[in-house]
């Protein structure tokens, strides 16, 4: 496996190259906290890599714009335009399908362009998914994913603040495309301070749900 710079101007981020023949393609962007060299996103695209998956970490455009600071909600349309053109970044380079993720904002946002936009990608990984701030339930950020129709796979730890396992379960339900929810012991919304290295049973669940597609 090799790692290489890509920076075509609009997109920014690192590919973790499979040796071999690829049989699909990755890409996995940050939180509103963070960028593509998060711990947690390069655990994960070492470990899709190793299974024959390119994998991209990137960044999204407001962390482009300003290496700190939380992203403006108004010009969340074009962090959902940075992840098209991550996603267009991959077509350029490989043929066959191409699976889209990230952690708490970067899987929010994703999702939201996976539902505006099907057809874009063939599966959703979504890391930490803030499913309403903390302590305010009745505020569920769940209105699109009825529209999101690809195999998604949630990875959610047990005492994340930004929704419980039950609530989380629930909204999973509202999905169309099948499901699997991988349940992470006494970890909060940081998922890269989990107690144990949950990447390899992340592969595995994606890989399941897509099957013979790969």
């Amino acid at each position: 496996m090799s790692v290489e710079l890509l920076d075509t101007g609009t997109v920014h981020g690192r590919l973790h190259i499979p040796d071999g023949k690829p049989r699909g393609a990755i890409a996995l962007t940050h939180g509103a906290g963070s960028n593509s060299d998060a711990k947690i996103l390069q655990v994960m695209c070492e470990r899709f890599a190793e299974h024959g998956i390119v994998s991209l970490r990137y960044d999204l455009p407001f962390r482009r714009r300003k290496p700190k600071g939380p992203p403006q909600p108004a010009r969340a349309a074009e962090d959902r335009s940075g992840v098209a053109e991550a996603i267009a970044a991959l077509r350029e380079r490989h043929t066959g399908p191409i699976m889209v993720g990230g952690v708490s904002y970067g899987g929010r946002q994703t999702s939201m362009l996976l539902a505006e936009r099907p057809g874009i990608a063939d599966a959703l990984v979504l890391l930490s998914y803030p499913l309403h701030p903390p302590g305010k339930p009745e505020k569920a950020r769940t209105e699109h994913l009825p529209a999101v129709a690809v195999p998604t796979v949630f990875v959610h730890g047990a005492r994340d603040p930004f929704g419980t396992l039950d609530e989380i379960t629930a909204a999973a339900a509202l999905v169309t495309g099948p499901t699997a929810l991988l349940e992470v012991p006494a970890a909060g919304h940081d998922l890269s301070r989990a107690k144990t290295d949950l990447s390899a049973e992340t592969v595995t669940a994606v890989l399941d749900l897509l099957g013979d597609s790969l």
